[in-house]
């Protein structure tokens, strides 16, 4: 029934010969990627451990049941427990997409309702912010582009987990569903009359890995520099220090202007650049992949109103999955885990449905 987890086994003794030699540690990189692998598959293994444990325990209830009828409300809780654990396994064993386990670059961007929009941006930025502390992710703003009012127009975020995150667990897992079109419902601090208003936020969520090896050619790019805006200081609006790169095949356009230095902010548009080519290239194998699939990368599309957070009533709505709760105030203080966890139930039900079509 799971003839796949035997090789995962073959496959993780391997693994950790490689981990307990002392020479993959000299190449970090390389650490990484064999120690995420590692974590990746050893609950399918305690799984299937499990399951050929329990069935073991459920034939030798059986025989004794057959002799004692005392065994009988054993045999019972041993198959409950057997049927929960091929629940779990069949899970488990779902495809895995190869950006599992990744860091992400998050893009959030003002949209519809000028002002307003700047100001739930930036109350969108700290929510993820809070988010990303409160599971110990590492935060760093790449490039960012302030308002009035203390609103951002856009700003770009690289969350990266500390060390090796369990499965699951890491930022890519849990922010992957966040990529769309966020409204807000709320009088906004610019309205006299105290009318609601509506706006809406543009999220994207870029996968940032090392795993796979996106390929830039020098000759593909146009790189032009330009003297940085916003507030004054030290080389801001003196110097060109600010960087715009154009990737020529595919037009994508990625600007910085954060850091001092011209380098820097090369460096920091690179990063971002690999991140939206990568997405780029998931979608077009989606594109000719599965329906669940193409549903899992369409979670990442800025055009897609996903969420609505409604300040009169306290209440955040997730349009995909039905989620409704009524503690908007605690899910903009980076209490996102319950809006989060339907996502992924959500796309975990279609994918086993899926696997079972």
């Amino acid at each position: 029934m799971f003839e796949r987890c035997e090789q995962l086994i073959a496959e993780n003794a391997e693994l950790e010969r490689l981990l307990s030699d002392p020479s993959l540690h000299a190449d970090a990189r390389q650490a990484r990627r064999v120690g995420r692998r590692h974590a990746q598959i050893r609950p399918i293994i305690e799984s299937y451990r499990e399951w050929l444990r329990l069935n073991q325990d459920v034939d030798a209830a059986r025989e004794l049941a057959g002799e004692d009828p005392a065994f009988i409300s054993e045999v019972a809780s041993l198959e409950a427990a057997l049927e929960a654990t091929v629940e779990r396994l069949t899970a488990l064993l779902v495809p895995a997409n190869p950006l599992d386990g990744s860091d992400v670059i998050m893009e959030i961007k003002a949209g519809e309702g000028g002002a307003e929009s700047a100001l739930f941006a930036a109350d969108l930025m700290r929510m993820y912010v809070r988010f990303a502390e409160r599971h110990g992710f590492a935060i760093e703003v790449l490039d960012i582009e302030e308002s009035d009012l203390g609103g951002i127009k856009d700003v770009s975020l690289a969350v990266k987990a500390r060390g090796v995150p369990e499965p699951g667990q890491a930022p890519f897992d849990l922010l992957r569903y966040e990529g769309g079109v966020h409204r807000v419902q709320r009088v906004p601090v610019t309205e006299s009359q105290g009318r609601i208003h509506t706006s809406a936020v543009g999220v994207l969520v870029l996968p940032e890995t090392e795993d796979i090896e996106i390929e830039i050619n020098p000759a593909d790019l146009r790189i032009d520099v330009f003297r940085s805006s916003g507030p004054g200081g030290q080389s801001v609006n003196t110097t060109d220090s600010a960087v715009r790169i154009t990737h020529l095949p595919t037009g994508v356009v990625v600007s910085c202007q954060n850091e001092k230095s011209q380098l820097q902010n090369r460096e920091q548009a690179m990063r971002i650049l690999r991140a939206r080519l990568l997405v780029l290239e998931e979608e077009r194998v989606a594109a000719e992949a599965s329906a669940t699939r193409r549903a899992q990368v369409r979670t990442v599309d800025r055009s897609e109103r996903i969420r609505t957070y409604n300040f009169p009533e306290n209440r955040v709505s997730d349009h995909r999955t039905g989620f409704k709760s009524y503690n908007l105030d605690q899910v903009l203080a980076g209490e996102l885990d319950a809006v989060v966890r339907s996502c992924i139930e959500s796309d975990m039900a279609a994918r086993l449905s899926d696997v079972g079509a």
